[in-house]
């Protein structure tokens, strides 16, 4: 059984890696690298670690799991949250949060749960009409925007209503794909 930090964020829950002795390290890349002094350790899950401060102002709590997924789909992604700004919506409009660069891990949970056996849960989840809300900074732009991308150029009047009530409605793209489909709803 593996130990995890929880964590808080704007968008669900999040879990590292918690190990606080050196048998817990056999078999990681740091069981070699991290002394006994610098225990306990929370490893990032981008190849590095960092140690482990229980007075976080994000850290929730310290959990045992042998799952996957140490937490559930809905826990780490929130579903339908009121503050939604990035991530995926279903065709039937529910949406499920996730930071900048978190699309890939969120998208891997949701095809398991919904379309299992997918291969490239992305391109699985566009092909079933899920459509993904992405950043559209480019680096110059005081502000981030939100660009809404729908692999199949489909859009279905669940998704276009709670566009609007996320405020994308009236973005250009939103709308090219308003006008391609409101004569198949």
């Amino acid at each position: 059984m593996k130990k995890y930090a929880v964590y808080r964020s704007p968008t669900g829950l999040y879990c590292n890696e918690y190990h606080d002795t050196l048998e817990s390290l056999k078999g990681t890349l740091f069981e070699k690298v991290v002394k006994k002094e610098q225990l306990p350790v929370v490893l990032d899950g981008s190849g590095g670690y960092y140690s482990f401060k229980e007075d976080d102002y994000h850290f929730v709590k310290i959990i045992e799991s042998d799952k996957k997924h140490p937490l559930p789909l809905e826990k780490m992604f929130f579903k339908n949250d009121d503050n939604f700004k990035l991530g995926w919506m279903s065709p039937q409009g529910d949406t499920y949060s996730c930071d900048y660069t978190n699309h890939n891990r969120c998208a891997i949970m949701l095809a398991e749960k919904f379309i299992p056996g997918a291969k490239f849960p992305e391109r699985a989840l566009g092909k079933a009409g899920w459509i993904k809300v992405i950043d559209s900074w480019d680096g110059t732009q005081r502000q981030h925007g939100q660009f809404v991308y729908s692999l199949s150029g489909k859009i279905t009047k669940q998704q276009a209503d709670k566009l609007f009530d996320v405020g994308l409605y009236f973005n250009e793209e939103v709308q090219r794909l308003i006008k391609d489909c409101e004569n198949d709803w």
